[in-house]
């Protein structure tokens, strides 16, 4: 029977709070030991204890290391490390995705390419831990596909190497392009990078706690304690109330008609819409009264983004009005597997249209980031996505992770 898992990320993610919440939910701790041990560094320990977050008992999972590496770490030396590895190949496809997305972030924010970032030699033996750790507790679960809630960043400021910085820090902000986010609360960090990249890697399906019945939760604390404030990660895992191929949804669907703006703005107004939490946003041409041309702009989005993505509506538009609608969606079934290819991986969504067939596509964004890093045509690197796949799932059994792709789209 399916298995889902839920992260409900009230008060941000990071990876110390994974482990702790796996533990929590059921994964045993020397589970995650062995399947360490696959990784092949040493120098550190897994510490695990009970605690008391504004009185909710949680699992604090810490990484105590007592030897680093000796010098800081590369993106190839770290890709070098999990390749050699004995992890199986999914975790370590999972953790190379990962560790890029880092990478990636890093590079953006300080002007260095992905391949010129270096890991500091203890806190990557950190990162490791808890980004392979909580791969690992994933696959111990089977759980078969993930959602999350949109994830609280915190607040206020953080000391870095590089000074004070704001909070979310800046490889956090580069990373949640395209995920609903918030701020609530004290005026920490909640969200980490190790937490954000997980995010990313494990799921690209945002949504309320979803139909299911929980078997189990777990809660992982985060290190910070503050007064009054819960500073913990939630997991529900659990069976999802239907089994059949197609899920539903409720959203709300916004529009509006106009015919006095600029066109050229529809641009800018399409960026803003999605940065405000839109699933989906279409231009529709129509005539007006009068007789003039004009255009509906429809935005779909989950309820909880109805107030931002309204006062865009109304900032950045000439609109004096908008429609607002509750609805219900059909969608299939969707995860992600991760395939390697030259230069580096592609996710491929996998839509289950039931009785074992499936929609196969190449996630976009990635296809665009190798594209630019190998110096190739992006309809290329689809076409060799697509192939690379096929050939892969002709010759082997058809595995996925436990990843949900972005709806809406």
């Amino acid at each position: 029977m399916t298995r889902h898992l839920h992260i409900d990320a009230f008060s941000g993610v990071s990876g110390d709070m994974f482990l702790g919440a796996l533990v929590d939910a059921g994964v045993p701790l020397s589970a995650l030991e062995k399947g360490l041990k696959g990784l092949g560094i040493k120098g550190y320990r897994l510490r695990e204890q009970q605690v008391i977050r504004n009185s909710i008992r949680a699992t604090k999972v810490d990484v105590d290391i007592h030897r680093g590496f000796t010098k800081p770490l590369s993106l190839s030396a770290i890709r070098k490390t999990l390749g050699i590895s004995r992890l199986p190949e999914a975790i370590r496809t999972q953790a190379l995705h990962t560790f890029q997305l880092l990478a990636d972030a890093e590079g953006a924010v300080h002007g260095q390419t992905p391949n010129k970032v270096h890991f500091h030699e203890v806190g990557v033996i950190d990162s490791m831990v808890d980004i392979v750790g909580t791969l690992l507790g994933f696959a111990h679960l089977k759980v078969a596909t993930v959602s999350f809630s949109p994830i609280n960043l915190g607040a206020g400021t953080i000391s870095t190497a590089h000074g004070l910085l704001p909070v979310p820090g800046p490889a956090v902000a580069h990373m949640t392009q395209g995920i609903p986010v918030f701020s609530n609360g004290p005026a920490i960090e909640f969200t980490t990078p190790t937490g954000m990249a997980l995010i990313n890697t494990l799921s690209q399906d945002c949504k309320p706690l979803p139909p299911l019945t929980p078997q189990t939760i777990g809660y992982g604390a985060g290190t910070a304690d503050p007064h009054g404030w819960p500073n913990v990660l939630r997991l529900f895992v659990g069976t999802p109330d239907s089994e059949a191929a197609t899920e539903t949804e409720r959203i709300i669907q916004l529009e509006t008609n106009i015919d006095d703006m600029n066109p050229q703005l529809y641009d800018v107004i399409m960026e803003r819409l999605f940065q405000a939490g839109a699933l989906d946003v279409t231009l529709t041409p129509t005539i007006m009264k009068r007789s003039r041309p004009g255009t509906i702009v429809t935005v779909i989005a989950f309820s909880q983004d109805l107030h931002p993505l309204q006062a865009v509506l109304f900032t950045e538009t000439s609109t004096l009005g908008v429609r607002i609608q509750e609805m219900e969606r059909a969608i299939l079934p969707r995860s992600f597997q991760t395939i390697r290819l030259l230069g580096g991986s592609v996710r491929m969504k996998i839509a289950d249209l039931g009785q074992g067939r499936l929609k196969v596509t190449p996630e976009y964004r990635d296809c665009v980031i190798l594209a630019e890093r190998t110096k190739q045509p992006v309809l290329a690197i689809i076409d060799l996505a697509r192939r690379t796949y096929a050939s892969a799932k002709h010759s082997s059994p058809h595995r996925r992770s436990s990843a949900k792709s972005p709806k809406g789209r």
